[in-house]
C-alpha cells in the first residue's frame, strides 16, 4: 500500500486534500524512471521533429492559459500566498513554453570551420532522463522553468515537487499529457526528499539534476551528481543586498524595497533582505519604510482576499525557525518580530491557527549576526547605513551567497558602476524581481551552479554532437593511408 501525506493550508492549518497525496516508492521511482528511459530510447518525443515537439509546447501553453484561474486558487490554499500574487506570477507562465517552443523553431546547428576536405556539422541532442526538485515557494511557476526547455530539449522529465506544495505540478503534469506530450516523458513523483528525492537523484538513468533548494541539499545532491558523472543545476540560497544611494527617489525606493523583501512573505531566494542606506537619506527611508510596512500589515488578512498584502510562512515550523533566528539576534527590531494572533483588521480573518510573521524591520544589526548571514526565508530585513560608495559595495559582497541585489540610485552611470562591482548573478536597478523566459536567472559564490532561462538553459538540457564527413574524391581517400609504405607524411588529426 501506498504511503500517503497531507498538503496543510498554511493561513489555516486545514488539511488541503480530500484525500492525502499518495508518495512514491522507492520500487515506484524505479519504475518510472526506466519508463522514461524507454520513453526516451524509443524515439516518441526524444526524436521527434522540433516542429511537433514546438507544436505541443505551444498546444500546453494555451491550456495552461484556460486553467490559471483555477490553478492559481489551488496556489493560494496550498503555499499561503496571496490570491493577488497569484494571478501576478502565474498569469505569465505561457510565457516560458511559448518562449522555448520559439527556440525550438529558430534554434540552429553549426558548420565548424574544420580544416581540409571535411564537414563538420554541429548539432544540440537531449542528454536522456533529466530529474528536477522543486519547492514550495512557486511550486508551478519554478516547476515549469526547469520543465519548458527540458521537453524542448527532447529529454524524459522526472519531477519531485515539494512535499509541502505539489498539488498544481502534479495538475501539470495531467495536463501535458492532455495536449500531446507521450506518456512516460513527464513524470511527477511526489514525496519527501530524503526518501523519493534520494531516490531520483541516485539513479543511474539520470543524465542530468536540476535543483532549487537550500545549500545544504545542494552540496547533498551535487555529491551524488559528480559520483554519477550526472550533469547538475543548482539554484541554492539569497541574501540578496539592496544598496539605497542619497539621490535615490525615496518613495520609489521604498515602495521597491517593500516589494523585494515581502512579496512572498519574504520567501524568494532573491527577496530583498540586507538594506544598505546612505548616511545622507538614511533616517528619512527608514521612516518612510516602516510607515510602509505597518500598511502592509495592517492589511493583512485572509489570501483569498485580493485586498491582502501579505501571507503566512510556509508552515508551523518553518515559523518557530524564523522566531528562532530573531530571539538570538543582538539587532533592535523597529517593527514586526511577532507572529500573528486574533482577527485580521481587514476582513476579520483569523491569523490564530495559520503560521502568519508580521513584517520585520531591524537595525543596529552586525555583520557576524546569524541575521545578515544566513538564509531567513521569511518577511525579515535588517538596515545598516554606509557612508561611501565602496563602503556600500563591500557591504553588499559581505556575504557567502550572490544571487541577486538591488540598487537604487538616479545616477546611472554610478548604478553601472555598482552593478558591475556587485557578486551577483541578477543585480536590479531601480527595480526588484523581474523575471523574464529570456532573461538569464542563477548566482554565484555559494548561491548555486548554472543557469534557469534563455538559450543558457536550453542548452543545459541538451548537448553537442558533432559529426565529421570527409568530403574527398575516392581517389583522395585511397592515398590517404597511414600505414601505407610511403613517406610522405600524412595527417594525423
Amino acid at each position: 500500500m501506498a504511503i500517503r501525506f497531507t498538503v496543510w493550508n498554511p493561513a489555516t492549518g486545514e488539511s488541503l486534500c480530500n484525500r492525502r497525496v499518495a508518495s512514491a516508492s522507492e520500487e515506484f521511482v524505479k519504475e518510472s524512471i526506466d519508463n522514461a528511459q524507454d520513453a526516451f530510447q524509443s524515439g516518441v518525443w526524444s526524436k521527434a521533429p522540433a516542429i511537433h515537439r514546438s507544436k505541443v509546447l505551444s498546444k500546453l501553453a494555451r491550456l495552461l492559459e484556460e486553467r490559471i484561474p483555477e490553478l492559481t486558487k489551488i496556489e493560494t490554499l496550498q503555499t499561503g500566498r496571496t490570491i493577488r500574487e497569484m494571478n501576478a506570477q502565474l498569469g505569465r507562465l505561457p510565457e516560458w513554453l511559448d518562449y522555448c517552443a520559439a527556440v525550438l523553431r529558430t534554434h540552429q546547428g553549426f558548420v565548424a570551420p574544420t580544416q581540409g576536405n571535411l564537414l563538420n556539422y554541429v548539432q544540440r541532442v537531449p542528454l536522456g532522463v533529466v530529474a528536477q526538485i522543486t519547492p514550495f515557494n512557486h511550486p508551478l511557476l519554478i516547476a515549469v522553468k526547469k520543465i519548458a526547455p527540458a521537453l524542448a530539449a527532447g529529454n524524459s522529465v522526472i519531477v519531485k515537487p515539494s512535499e509541502l506544495a505539489p498539488i498544481t505540478v502534479l495538475e501539470f503534469a495531467e495536463m501535458a499529457e492532455a495536449t500531446g506530450v507521450p506518456t512516460g516523458v513527464l513524470t511527477v513523483l511526489p514525496g519527501l526528499g530524503a526518501t523519493v528525492g534520494k531516490a531520483i537523484v541516485g539513479h543511474p538513468h539520470i543524465r542530468k539534476i536540476d535543483i532549487t533548494a537550500s545549500n545544504q541539499t545542494g552540496r547533498a545532491v551535487g555529491q551524488v551528481a559528480g559520483s554519477n558523472i550526472t550533469s547538475f543545476t543548482a539554484e541554492l540560497g539569497g541574501k540578496a543586498p539592496i544598496v539605497v544611494f542619497d539621490d535615490a527617489d525615496i518613495p520609489s525606493a521604498v515602495n521597491g524595497v517593500a516589494f523585494a523583501s515581502f512579496v512572498a512573505s519574504g520567501q524568494t531566494c532573491v527577496s530583498g533582505t540586507r538594506i544598505i542606506i546612505q548616511d545622507g537619506v538614511y533616517d528619512s527611508f527608514i521612516s518612510s519604510l516602516l510607515e510602509k510596512t505597518e500598511s502592509i500589515r495592517r492589511r493583512m488578512g485572509d489570501p483569498l482576499n485580493p485586498q491582502s498584502t501579505m501571507g503566512p510562512v510556509i508552515s508551523e515550523h518553518h515559523l518557530e525557525r524564523i522566531e528562532g533566528i530573531l530571539s538570538r539576534t543582538s539587532g533592535k527590531i523597529l517593527c514586526g518580530g511577532q507572529r500573528l494572533s486574533g482577527p485580521s483588521p481587514l476582513d476579520g480573518f483569523d491569523f490564530t491557527k495559520g503560521s502568519f510573521l508580521a513584517p520585520t524591520v531591524i537595525e543596529d544589526i552586525k555583520s557576524t549576526d546569524e541575521l545578515w548571514k544566513e538564509e531567513v526565508f521569511g518577511p525579515v530585513i535588517v538596515v545598516r547605513r554606509f557612508t561611501h560608495v565602496e563602503e556600500g559595495v563591500a557591504l553588499a559582497n559581505d556575504c557567502k551567497y550572490g544571487l541577486g541585489a538591488g540598487i537604487w540610485t538616479s545616477n546611472l552611470a554610478q548604478a553601472h558602476r555598482v552593478a558591475s562591482d556587485i557578486q551577483a548573478g541578477l543585480c536590479w536597478v531601480n527595480t526588484h524581481h523581474r523575471n523574464d523566459p529570456s532573461s538569464p536567472w542563477g548566482g554565484m559564490k555559494e548561491s548555486g551552479i548554472g543557469r534557469e532561462n534563455g538559450i543558457e538553459a536550453f542548452e543545459s538540457y541538451s548537448q553537442s554532437k558533432s559529426t565529421i564527413v570527409n568530403t574527398s574524391t575516392m581517389d583522395e581517400m585511397r592515398r590517404d593511408d597511414w600505414f601505407s609504405d610511403s613517406t610522405v607524411q600524412r595527417r594525423y588529426g
